[in-house]
């Protein structure tokens, strides 16, 4: 799973307690990348305050195609194969049942 996310930017921070929980519960089964231009101490600074946990990346380059983390919050999951399953731009609840149902699907597979 892929979000692309600021300190900054409301809707993010919106969605954030939900992917937490997300990430509690599949941290060991999925690979999270949380990634904001932002700097290190900014970024930490912010999810120390709210307690997160998750972990949060800054890019070196630029964003690969067709991932375009521009509009933010933009979120992916994607499958073993590389294949983008989710793609959403905006906030969303991370934690709701059909996401739990599609990646206990993709870890079935």
């Amino acid at each position: 799973m892929i979000n692309f996310w600021a300190t900054w930017c409301p809707p993010c921070i919106a969605e954030m307690p939900s992917l937490q929980l997300l990430y509690e519960d599949y941290q060991d089964k999925i690979v999270f990348l949380f990634v904001s231009q932002e700097d290190r101490v900014t970024v930490n600074g912010f999810l120390n305050r709210k307690q997160f946990t998750l972990p949060a990346y800054r890019p070196l380059s630029e964003t690969p195609r067709p991932l375009d983390g521009k509009t933010l919050p933009t979120t992916y999951l994607i499958d073993k194969e590389g294949n983008i399953v989710i793609s959403k731009v905006g906030a969303a609840n991370w934690n709701g049942e059909k996401v739990r149902n599609t990646i206990d699907g993709l870890l079935q597979e």
